[in-house]
């Protein structure tokens, strides 16, 4: 009866080290996917950059930049907007300042049209 027990146990032991080993090589799976596309990631955001350098010119990058630090999220969306525009040859490059301001105005909400009612 004693080594049917170890032998249970032993087959316990075996059956839980492998759903480890099983759980670590799906975390590790998990990790190398997210891995990549941290990469792919980075690599377009440095291809974005680089796209704004030859379409921006000093002073509308600098505004861009300054935007970036406030709203990651809206800068990417307005860089974005910008590379569409050029791909569609809605402006020549480099954008100005004042064309960047407009775009941004374009693409703003409002906070003007807000309103406020007093319960």
């Amino acid at each position: 009866m004693s080594t049917s027990q170890d032998d249970e146990l032993n087959m316990l032991r075996e059956q839980r080290r492998a759903a480890l080993q099983q759980q670590l090589e799906a975390q590790a799976s998990q990790q190398a996917d997210a891995e990549v596309q941290q990469q792919q990631a980075q690599m377009e955001a440095a291809q974005l950059d680089g796209a704004m350098r030859n379409l921006l010119s000093n002073d509308a990058r600098s505004r861009l930049a300054t935007l970036s630090l406030a709203t990651p999220a809206r800068a990417a969306s307005i860089k974005n907007s910008i590379l569409q525009l050029h791909q569609q040859g809605k402006f020549t490059a480099p954008m100005s300042d004042e064309e960047l301001k407009q775009l941004l105005s374009t693409q703003s909400k409002s906070r003007r049209s807000a309103s406020i009612r007093r319960i």
